[in-house]
């Protein structure tokens, strides 16, 4: 992880306690999950998605579209929730998208989204909770 400290800090045996397997392989070792693998890819509710390691609201439900990529994707977050950085992995530059509040890696962040903001955040559905309005 990065060498920033966050304001919800956790020793790593902390975090795999508090996540799940795979959501510790995502979050906090920069992993990605199978695409169209999880139920908050299909979420239509009104409400609130929230980061899985420390319960940042992150993205109201308003602001969730279809991509057709298999990842839930949005087109922008609630002010001051995330931050990003420069992915240079996997041979490409790309934009990551992870928790202020914790520094958990959520996803990626396109210039391919619609209007109004023409960005796509595309984040993995088990770094998210859902709290329904």
């Amino acid at each position: 992880m990065d060498a920033k400290t966050y304001p919800v800090s956790m020793t790593d045996a902390q975090w795999r306690e508090k996540l799940t397997p795979e959501q510790y392989q995502v979050m906090r070792q920069h992993g990605t999950e199978r695409p169209g693998s999880c139920a908050l890819l299909y979420e239509k509710r009104a409400g609130t998605f929230s980061c899985a390691g420390c319960d940042q609201p992150l993205f109201e439900s308003t602001l969730k579209f279809e991509s057709g990529t298999g990842w839930p994707s949005f087109n922008d977050p609630v002010p001051g929730s995330v931050e990003t950085t420069e992915d240079r992995s996997y041979g490409m530059v790309r934009v990551e998208v992870h928790c202020a509040r914790c520094g958990s890696h959520l996803g990626h962040v396109f210039p391919d989204g619609p209007p109004p903001t023409g960005l796509r955040y595309c984040i993995n559905g088990v770094a998210l909770n859902f709290q329904p309005a």
